[in-house]
């Protein structure tokens, strides 16, 4: 099917999308590059790629569908096998006795149809557009389908390794180990685990000996959940593995270990973060799984919005200064640093990092890992990198007072320095600075921003509405001050300038099959500390956490307590969730 120039001219400068100026200008150049102008269009940035195909499918008059909600039976799914689904972006969603709907986002993929055609030649092919989200979501179905098959996989696997746990004590050698290491059923049950947990969208991987069993549990939406039970017979056997993967020393089972491996499954890159830790059972391994594109995030979307939001912006417009980002270990600071750094990253600058570890491999940054068993420290790196003129810094974390004295004074001489600090509010890392030996003038002179922030699980589209009474109300005005929250939500216009309490829905869950608990994904909920000249009178008179917070809010500032039950009334988590994470 081929779409002329002329007909897809008239429906984009209908649209508003594109002038006309701009379509003869990338019609020309399409002309001379014998390209055709939609794709010169795209490449120019003029429309999005999901437009094009949004306008394609119109002027073909083939229905686009959206499917990012949608779940397709295993039985019409892999009526087109996986391997032909994700090579050509082609998927089957929709089957009735003549005919199968099949969603694409190439139309003129015709060796992809030709096969789907000869495949199943009782049926009628029903062509349809898409975009690419819609593609990757029925992509990832055909791994979720499987993960019902993972739990026979592991237990027939584990069954054939034929080693018992006394005459595993018995074997040293580490020649002996690496060929334990490489049995075949042991690499099958480690590459099922691993493959598990990302299709399960865990942050990290706990493999715990007991007395009989060996338990795995996968950490998921900050919680952990028991994932399956192994024999005990296994257990060394797939710490030589892991091990293996890890490039760590094998016959070594008194001391703990780190180590790192990656792999890649056809969607994405994910680093395997090793720590092994010997127990009374055996040894421990816990794998942090670290997703190593990090492109896409944006701060928009990790939670932050009105005043939280403009201010965070604000200070990322400052060529010198600090911005701290607090909050216990797995709150996200790492991840919100980063996102900002990605805003940062111009041609024009020159951005370095100082990290333990390197959790995000970034395009055009410099990126140090620090190395303490050799004396490379977050101090001694800093000191280096200082001198090799960059714009601006990331160190990993503020842990001592060499790196916190450093940090503030290349903030001083000239650099914008971004870090993490282990605090519980943001308020509260100015005397955690003080505690450091920071001199309290030293900070008023170089903070700009302070952020502390806390991650709640999200609900899933399943949620269902309902009503607080006027005693949970009263309850939950205990906890935090709701008519600030009202205001905030007015401010926003997420409510109507007349709301009131009572009449505010709130929300719960409604468990599915994909989602046995309702939840899906996390989300933050931050309060974004600016350094007013108020705020930074009570810091050079010494003034408490407490004292900061409360000149913080008269100015403007929403707690994270205030900012999660304002996520609650948007219908992004629930109350309890909120409470659970802030009072933790």
């Amino acid at each position: 099917m081929i779409i002329e120039n002329k007909q897809l001219k008239t429906f984009v400068i209908d649209s508003g999308l594109v002038s006309q100026v701009d379509f003869e200008i990338a019609e020309k150049e399409a002309e001379e590059k014998k390209k055709e102008v939609g794709e010169v269009l795209v490449n120019q940035g003029k429309i999005s790629e999901d437009n094009l195909r949004r306008m394609q499918a119109y002027v073909l008059g083939i229905p686009f569908v959206d499917l990012k909600t949608q779940k397709v039976p295993f039985d019409v799914l892999s009526l087109i096998p996986e391997p032909i689904a994700r090579n050509h972006n082609i998927v089957a969603f929709k089957k009735t006795e003549s005919s199968l709907e099949v969603a694409m986002l190439d139309i003129k993929d015709l060796p992809a149809t030709d096969f789907i055609k000869k495949k199943l030649r009782s049926l009628k092919i029903l062509p349809r557009l898409t975009d690419v989200d819609s593609i990757k979501y029925i992509l990832l179905q055909y791994q979720k389908s499987l993960k019902a098959e993972f739990g026979d996989l592991i237990a027939k696997d584990a069954a054939s390794i034929k080693i018992n746990a006394d005459s595993h004590d018995k074997i040293t050698e580490a020649g002996d180990l690496r060929k334990i290491a490489e049995d075949l059923p042991v690499i099958r049950v480690v590459d099922t685990l691993l493959k598990h947990a990302i299709i399960q969208n865990a942050s990290d991987i706990h493999i715990e000996p007991q007395e009989n069993q060996v338990l795995v549990r996968y950490r998921i939406d900050g919680l952990l959940h028991d994932a399956m039970i192994l024999p005990k017979n296994v257990d060394s056997s797939i710490v030589a593995r892991i091990k293996v993967l890890s490039n760590l020393k094998l016959d070594e089972k008194r001391l703990p270990q780190d180590g790192r491996f990656k792999i890649e499954t056809p969607d994405e890159k994910v680093s395997f973060r090793v720590s092994v830790l010997p127990t009374y059972y055996g040894e421990k391994v816990v794998m942090r799984l670290l997703r190593e594109n990090i492109s896409g995030f944006t701060l928009e979307g990790s939670g932050l919005h009105g005043i939280n939001l403009d201010r965070i912006h604000e200070a990322l417009k400052q060529a010198t200064g600090m911005i701290l980002t607090t909050g216990p270990t797995g709150s996200g600071k790492t991840t919100t640093l980063y996102t900002m750094l990605d805003i940062l990253n111009q041609p024009d600058v020159n951005i370095s990092t100082i990290e333990d570890p390197i959790e995000y491999q970034m395009a055009r940054i410099n990126q140090t890992q620090v190395k303490s068993e050799i004396g490379f420290t977050f101090s001694s790196g800093l000191r280096t990198l200082v001198r090799q003129d960059p714009d601006i810094i990331m160190v990993g974390e503020i842990r001592d007072n060499e790196t916190a004295s450093l940090a503030i004074n290349a903030a001083l001489t000239g650099h914008l320095v971004l870090s993490t600090l282990h605090t519980n509010s943001a308020a509260g890392a100015i005397p955690r600075l003080i505690d450091m030996k920071v001199e309290p003038f030293l900070l008023v002179s170089t903070i700009n921003v302070l952020i502390a922030q806390r991650l709640v699980r999200k609900l899933c589209d399943s949620k269902e509405k309902y009503f607080l009474t006027k005693a949970e109300f009263e309850r939950l005005g205990k906890t935090v001050d709701l008519e600030r929250v009202l205001n905030h939500l007015k401010e926003e216009n997420i409510v109507a300038k007349d709301a009131v309490w009572e009449k505010l829905p709130f929300y719960r869950p409604v468990p599915t099959q994909d989602s046995p608990d309702g939840f899906n994904g996390r989300v933050g909920i931050h309060e974004v500390l600016s350094m007013s000249s108020t705020i930074k009178e009570l810091v050079m008179k010494s003034g408490t956490s407490d004292d900061i917070e409360v000149q913080a809010k008269k100015e403007g500032m929403m707690t994270m307590l205030e900012d999660g039950i304002f996520k609650a009334v948007q219908g992004l988590t629930v109350i309890e969730e909120v409470l659970r994470v802030v009072t933790e």
